[in-house]
């Protein structure tokens, strides 16, 4: 039986939750093994699954492929779809709708990036039903267009207007927050004052909880490698060698061998030969 969201709050202030970004079948069906609490379909799956530049060109079909994709692979951790860039700031209506379809894709929950700006669409969502993540700090979607890739809250004002941000979501309903590039100190600060579980990702060790993305973990992707991504294989470098002798093995003849081929039963092989001959 997959995890609630009533189970991801019971973990709050009593173990530590473990989240993991991935975006399709196999790699979801490998982290839900490896018994992570939360598997979050990340829009960043732009950037590491189809190339653009940053997230703000995923759009709602794709994030739904890849929402039934990850779905399909789990059987025991919560399934939580970022909503893209412009799939919820034009109305709530909006909002809705498109909420409502990512939970049609098989996620359990959604997750919307802003503070204060968006609370009445946070209740808007939770109100029908729909469960909420927020996300604070460094918001990809939008914080590149002011400010480029920047630690966030590094003076006292700036720390304000997150721990506001947090308390807003909170009255909200959401049900947890990321808080994504945040100065530990704050990071902190927002979680012992908030009820609900924080989710790090580059905001020290004192969240609730922490989120990694799959390709950061295993190093497959190599374009981006955030300070705050702990590499624990180097996977890339490997499956250039792997090719590489593959490529190697066709070239001498080495692949196929024996056995990896199949052969026809010695009487059929001696009347086909008479019938080419």
């Amino acid at each position: 039986m997959p995890k609630s969201v009533r189970d991801i709050l019971s973990m709050k202030n009593s173990k530590k939750i473990t989240v993991i970004t991935a975006y399709d079948y196999t790699t979801a069906q490998l982290c839900d093994k490896a018994g992570v609490d939360i598997l979050l379909v990340g829009d960043s799956a732009g950037m590491v699954m189809l190339g653009y530049e940053n997230t703000i060109p995923v759009t709602m079909d794709q994030m739904c492929l890849f929402t039934e994709a990850v779905s399909r692979g789990r059987q025991n951790a919560l399934v939580v779809a970022d909503m893209p860039f412009m799939s919820y700031q034009s109305s709530k209506s909006q909002a809705i709708e498109n909420a409502g379809r990512l939970i049609k894709a098989g996620a359990d929950a959604v997750k919307l990036e802003g503070g204060s700006e968006i609370k009445d669409t946070v209740r808007a969502i939770v109100e029908i039903g729909i469960p909420v993540m927020g996300h604070i700090g460094f918001q990809p979607q939008t914080t590149t267009l002011q400010e480029g890739y920047k630690v966030q809250a590094k003076t006292k004002d700036a720390a304000l207007k997150l721990f506001e941000a947090g308390k807003t979501l909170e009255e909200a309903g959401a049900f947890s927050i990321a808080l994504e590039m945040v100065t530990k100190e704050t990071s902190k600060m927002i979680s012992n004052s908030i009820g609900i579980p924080t989710i790090g990702i580059g905001s020290g060790p004192d969240c609730d909880g922490q989120v990694l993305v799959v390709h950061d973990v295993l190093g497959l992707y190599e374009k981006i490698k955030p300070k705050f991504a702990k590499r624990y294989l180097e996977l890339s470098s490997d499956i250039v060698k792997a090719i590489e002798s593959y490529k190697n093995d066709v070239i001498s003849g080495k692949f196929p061998g024996n056995e990896h081929s199949f052969t026809m039963d010695k009487s059929e092989l001696e009347r086909l030969k008479k019938e080419i001959v």
